[in-house]
């Protein structure tokens, strides 16, 4: 489904990626692991058109992305959860939703609204607040949410556990499950590394642009240099 070869990013003089090659197949759920300023937002913000590489190619199912503008990406099929929610604050939840599904046609939304409202009940209580007065997992609920209402094949999800309490990334990351099982395929930034590694197929470690590691999730979870890294064990 997605392919990446090659890909080179650079802010200024800085490169950021370095070459990276890794794929997503249908249907999976596939982890970037890596500390904070390995690439992997970078590489994300790529792939869903927000930046130009220096180098390389990125494509979905054959089709060239990396010189086309973020709303034809969006209409592609490709959804992006960016890293810190970026919600309308002064918008309603319900207004938030309606903007995840501003390129598609008015008349066939209520019933994807509908669908989120069943995947996040929550959202349905807070329909008619202002975003920005929710708690922060309900506005990682609704960042997710307004990604779903484009319809995405491939869903970008950047730290979605940040700054949440662990009960509420519990329900995060069953929801991410629920999402692929529906049919969404999933490409996942995050930093916890145990949570990603137990709910991926497979993953990809970066470091300093670069990626260092690739494997099934199972091998990578069980690896002594894996473990040490990212999972704080010796």
């Amino acid at each position: 489904m997605l392919q990446v070869e090659g890909l080179r990013v650079a802010y200024g003089g800085i490169e950021a990626l370095r070459g990276i090659d890794f794929s997503v197949d249908v249907g999976e759920i596939v982890t970037l692991l890596g500390a904070n300023g390995a690439g992997k937002t970078t590489t994300l913000r790529t792939i869903s058109g927000l930046l130009r590489p220096r180098g390389g190619k990125v494509r979905f199912e054959g089709e060239r992305l990396d010189q086309l503008p973020p709303h034809e990406l969006v209409a592609l099929g490709i959804g992006h959860v960016p890293e810190g929610r970026r919600i309308f604050a002064r918008m309603s939840v319900t207004e938030n939703l309606q903007m995840g599904a501003y390129h598609r046609k008015r008349g066939d939304i209520g019933a994807d609204i509908e669908r989120v409202y069943d995947l996040f009940p929550v959202l349905r209580d807070r329909r008619s607040q202002p975003g920005g007065t929710l708690s922060g997992g309900e506005q990682q609920m609704l960042a997710i949410a307004r990604a779903l209402m484009s319809r995405p094949r491939l869903l970008l999800l950047d730290e979605p556990s940040m700054g949440l309490a662990p009960m509420i990334v519990a329900r995060i990351f069953e929801i991410i499950r629920e999402i692929n099982e529906q049919g969404t395929t999933v490409l996942l930034v995050e930093q916890n590394a145990a949570q990603a590694l137990k709910l991926a197929s497979r993953g990809y470690v970066l470091e300093t642009g670069e990626i260092v590691m690739a494997d099934n999730a199972a091998t990578l979870l069980a690896d002594d240099r894996v473990r040490a890294a990212y999972l704080g064990e010796d």
